[in-house]
């Protein structure tokens, strides 16, 4: 049997690994490079490190067991081929990926496997409901969030899959060496990227539901407190199981206080927020391109390109919005309120195309998860699935006052406003002058930006 490894970089609870393993004899766990070197438009150094020390620890657990990870690079379905008569493996197993450019791959693995008449057996494991498995009272996809969410609620919960014991690689097939930045032609990512690898994130996942959960309510806003699961990394390579997560917290939830329950209840909702998103893409695949809802696509995005450059470096001004720029090209991460400040100050304020900012996102993100990036972004722009309202368009200067009023945010990753008083940077500076010496003047004025978004939306629904 083959095991193909995509986005299932564990060996705990992982759904298709387990049944390879236990229909007995030699199990041969692949992982296919990708062939793609020097620029891609969905990910960048950020990421593709943070696989390679996936990729590392998975190596290290296999081998512990007793199996060894084969490495190959190409296209997929070939270098499985290869594989297959290598190997003389009678099944290829492998859990489903939820976007659609996983989908098409998928689809012509099982053709490969039907001309050489082998098995290809696919499993869920991304999610725990998914594609069709959460329809509305018609047998429809839900397209709100709400009463998805309370559909996901009363279904029944997989179980976990068996760690496996033991197992064992034939010998003598070939591998490449584990991969590093160099695979793909690129230079070095940020240097604060959380440490990768199934027993990191197990050390997240324990420390967060034990300590963390409880606080998660009242913090997860702020994006100073740290009160975030940090997570979001985890699910994404699968380093961590949806099941096991869930799990732990319905657990500790039901130890904790009425308002740690309520606290537990809204990390639980995230999650469905997750699979939401995911279940939008595989019924609507043509979000990737246009507009969620008709009634805006072939929306014109007036705004200067090149502001576009500004806001990737956190040089637009605007304190609140450029720490979080800022964050995200130092850690490949970024704090879940102020990707909504960021990508609202990019379409309503820079009057720039979503899709810039979510190509920008997947390309520095390490959690970098096609089918919430574009739910989000679409959500900030208004033209997603249940997404804020066109008119409801924020401030940054309010925002920073409500989230971050110490500034405790700001001045982390803005060390040119350290000495500024925290009160200065939650309100638009006196005659639209700089913050303080080697910083930015504000790129727009708010106000005048959000009166011409309104218009914006107006003259197009008007036109249609």
């Amino acid at each position: 049997m083959i095991h193909w490894f995509r986005r299932d970089l564990r060996i705990t609870d992982n759904t298709a690994l387990a049944a390879a393993v236990a229909c007995g004899g030699t199990v041969t766990p692949v992982y296919v490079l990708s062939d793609w070197a020097g620029a891609h438009s969905w990910t960048g150094a950020n990421r593709q490190g943070f696989l390679c020390g996936c990729l590392e620890a998975l190596a290290g657990n296999l081998s512990r067991i007793g199996g060894r990870l084969i490495v190959r690079q190409g296209e997929a379905v070939a270098e499985l081929e290869r594989l297959v008569v290598e190997t003389r493996a009678g099944a290829i197993f492998f859990n489903r990926d939820p976007d659609p450019f996983g989908r098409a791959v998928e689809d012509r693995v099982r053709d490969m496997a039907q001309r050489l008449g082998i098995e290809a057996r696919d499993f869920k494991d991304v999610c725990m409901h998914e594609r069709d498995e959460v329809p509305n009272g018609s047998g429809l996809p839900f397209r709100v969030f709400t009463p998805y969410s309370k559909a996901w609620l009363k279904l029944a919960k997989p179980g976990m899959s068996p760690k496996p014991k033991a197992m064992t690689t034939p010998v003598g097939v070939e591998s490449l060496g584990l991969p590093g930045l160099a695979t793909w032609g690129l230079g070095a990512g940020g240097e604060g990227v959380v440490a990768a690898g199934e027993r990191a994130a197990r050390g997240r996942m324990l420390a967060f539901v034990s300590d963390g959960l409880a606080l998660y309510g009242s913090g997860r806003d702020l994006p100073g407190a740290g009160c975030t699961s940090r997570m979001s990394q985890d699910l994404r390579f699968g380093l961590l199981s949806i099941r096991e997560l869930y799990d732990r917290c319905v657990a500790q939830s039901e130890a904790l206080q009425a308002e740690g329950r309520d606290s537990a209840r809204k990390y639980v909702s995230e999650l469905i927020w997750r699979e939401f998103y995911m279940q939008i893409l595989w019924h609507f695949p043509e979000v990737l391109e246009n507009e969620f809802n008709p009634k805006f696509r072939g929306m014109q995005w007036p705004g200067d390109v090149a502001s576009l450059e500004r806001w990737k470096a956190g040089e637009t001004g605007f304190p609140i919005v450029d720490a979080a720029m800022r964050e995200l090209v130092q850690t490949g991460f970024m704090h879940n309120r102020t990707r909504m400040i960021a990508a609202m100050f990019l379409t309503k304020d820079l009057h720039l195309d979503w899709r810039l900012g979510e190509r920008w996102f997947m390309q520095t993100l390490v959690d970098g998860e096609i089918a919430s990036n574009n739910g989000g972004w679409q959500w900030s722009a208004g033209t997603g699935a249940d997404a804020a309202p066109y008119f409801r368009i924020q401030n940054p200067w309010t925002q920073t006052k409500r989230y971050d009023p110490e500034g405790i945010y700001i001045k982390k990753w803005i060390p040119e406003l350290r000495d500024v008083a925290p009160a200065l940077l939650s309100e638009p500076p006196e005659g639209g002058k700089s913050l303080a010496k080697g910083y930015p003047a504000p790129i727009v004025d708010h106000a005048a930006a959000r009166d011409a978004t309104l218009e914006m939306f107006a003259k197009h629904t008007q036109s249609g």
